[in-house]
């Protein structure tokens, strides 16, 4: 998740305007920056890797003379934070440049098709392909729309991307596939931005562009066209009466419920990883005489839930281990045939990296999964893939859990079908369910928030809470625990529930809140067992249940319906999107920030 903002102006050099708009975008990515400014037919470009102040001061991003111009401020998802993957990006004569926000599926293919026909690339960058594409175009005598409506129809994945060219010096040519786009309109200026906090402060009016639409900006105001067949579609401004604060979080009242929100757009973007990179891990995996899963906190749950899937898919065994007691544990006993995979969502988690250095003096295989690119932890892999789920502000982990475990679901595919151990039909129908994952996720926070806001106002005032699952589910039991203890501060207890019975259930007396996460799956009829034993004691049961379980409805007190139809071994992604929903709400209801939980940090980087 990368900001991006452009603007034309009327009589004002545009870099300053840029500076202070990327700044206001900088909570989308910050790793690096980057301005592109037109001066009549001089493009100057700024750019290089650090946050925004700290390229400020090497460079100045104010000093560019000329009205138009845009800017990016990125999140790495290909080619690591430097000076030369930072966006803009040029084509080969540097007359057209080019920023981008999302993912490019085919950026491969395209990169040898061009290089083919001379271009030359500079960058490790999926984004540096739009500008020779549409240099082709150029080349074809198309104008720069035309142009960019043809680069942007070859592309496959997401994007939104504004274009400058010193051949058509006085517009901005935007487009946008699932990535955000919105326009600012002033009397003075057009303004083009991901978000609306961008320009807020320059301007409260604002143009919503959709999916599948391309945007011309200039002096006489804009124009938006459809990318699929060019024609015009006629679309008026509207004022947006929010606050600095809320444009910030697009509305949302907290980033924690923007980015559990944010979820199925994460999750379409970890299903367009590179296929090069999911093999070579699948490879290395494949080889490996011991495989340890070694995370922290979310992370370690995501790898709990996915020692299930490399069982039942790949029938590899995995070692699910908590990265602080890895060392101990384990460390005595790796040696030149174990793989680490190593999850981390900073990439920079102490515990977790100390457990990596002492596997790699024992000559161990480093595999990583980050959402860092150009963390520690990418930097000492064999391996890594990047989970594709963009900054986090939120403490409190929501999109990473699902992105991991969406990715670690797709490398136990991937091992499956090596392997042969599933047959194609049973392969390819989980390949087409974790496609539909992300539709599935969007339509549970659509239709089911508002019940799990009255489930949370119903039980704010309970002193604990258990959350109970069997099987994979034991994973989501436990992220959902961690998430209402982070920010409801609610002392809470998750156990599978098959061991309640060894000393938690001393613990029920009547009225007393359990969480039961109730696919139907191999565990069902057991579940049901232990739901009866805790209702025999007076619990409230709580389940988290697939669409028409009538059986589980009449013995729950309340409960949440989720899509009907998920394999067994996807569950966790949507069942665990309720439970978070639970966390955000009760942390509200008892009147906690769900954005800055007490005594808690974002990266643990200490041991």
């Amino acid at each position: 998740m990368c900001g991006i903002f452009g603007c034309i102006l009327k009589d004002r050099d545009a870099a300053p305007i840029i500076h202070s708009a990327l700044k206001r975008l900088e909570y989308r990515g910050y790793d690096s920056v980057g301005e592109a400014v037109l001066h009549g037919t001089n493009l100057t470009i700024k750019k290089d890797e650090g946050k925004i102040d700290e390229v400020h001061a090497l460079h100045n991003l104010d000093d560019i003379a000329g009205r138009i111009g845009i800017g990016h401020t990125r999140w790495a998802t290909h080619g690591a934070p430097s000076q030369i993957n930072a966006h803009p990006h040029t084509d080969c004569n540097g007359q057209i440049a080019v920023v981008h926000n999302g993912i490019i599926e085919n950026f491969l293919g395209l990169r040898r098709e061009l290089q083919e026909r001379g271009h030359a690339f500079r960058s490790k960058t999926d984004t540096e392909i739009v500008s020779h594409l549409i240099e082709e175009g150029i080349r074809e005598g198309l104008t720069l729309p035309e142009a960019v409506r043809g680069a942007v129809g070859r592309l496959e994945g997401s994007y939104t991307v504004a274009v400058v060219s010193v051949l058509e010096p006085d517009k901005i040519v935007c487009a946008r596939k699932e990535s955000p786009l919105v326009l600012g309109v002033a009397d003075d200026a057009l303004y083009c931005a991901s978000d609306i906090p961008a320009f807020l402060p320059l301007t409260n009016m604002a143009v919503i562009v959709n999916d599948g639409e391309l945007v011309v900006l200039h002096d006489k105001g804009y124009e938006i066209r459809k990318i699929a067949d060019g024609t015009t579609i006629s679309r008026e401004p509207e004022v947006i009466d929010w606050t600095p604060e809320m444009a910030e979080k697009q509305g949302y009242p907290n980033f924690m419920l923007k980015e559990i929100h944010e979820q199925p757009l994460c999750l379409r973007n970890t299903l367009r990883l590179q296929e090069q990179y999911l093999e070579l891990m699948t490879t290395f995996l494949d080889r490996a005489g011991e495989v340890f899963l070694v995370a922290c906190g979310t992370s370690y749950h995501a790898c709990l839930a996915a020692s299930y899937m490399f069982s039942k898919l790949a029938m590899l065994a995995t070692h699910p281990v908590i990265a602080s007691e890895f060392v101990e544990q384990h460390g005595s006993a790796v040696n030149i045939d174990s793989t680490i995979l190593a999850v981390s969502q900073s990439g920079e988690t102490a515990d977790t990296l100390a457990a990596v250095g002492v596997s790699r003096q024992r000559a161990a295989t480093i595999l990583g999964l980050t959402n860092a690119i150009d963390s520690t932890l990418t930097r000492i892999s064999r391996v890594y893939i990047c989970q594709q789920s963009g900054p986090e502000i939120g403490v409190a982990a929501t999109k990473t859990f699902t992105s991991q475990l969406s990715v670690l679901s797709q490398l136990a595919l991937r091992l499956a079908k090596r392997r042969g151990k599933i047959s194609h039909e049973e392969i390819e129908d989980l390949e087409e369910k974790l496609e539909q994952i992300p539709d599935i996720v969007e339509k549970i926070i659509k239709s089911r928030e508002e019940d799990v806001k009255r489930l949370a106002m119903k039980y704010r005032d309970k002193n604990c809470f258990f959350f109970l699952g069997r099987g994979v589910s034991s994973a989501s039991a436990l992220e959902g625990r961690l998430k209402l203890l982070e920010i409801a501060y609610a002392p809470s207890i998750a156990y599978p529930a098959g061991e309640s019975k060894h000393g938690p259930i001393s613990l029920i007396q009547p009225g007393f809140p359990v969480v039961f996460i109730c696919p139907r799956d191999g565990t069902r009829r057991t579940i049901i067992g232990n739901i009866m034993e805790m209702k025999a004691r007076g619990a409230s049961i709580i389940a988290i249940i697939e669409e028409g379980d009538k059986e589980i409805k009449g013995l729950a007190d309340e409960y949440i319906e989720v899509t009907k139809g998920l394999p067994e071994i996807l569950s966790p992604i949507p069942y665990v999107i309720p439970l978070q929903l639970f966390a955000y709400y009760m942390a509200v209801a008892r009147g906690h920030d769900p954005d800055r939980p007490r005594n808690l940090a974002k990266s643990v980087t200490v041991q």
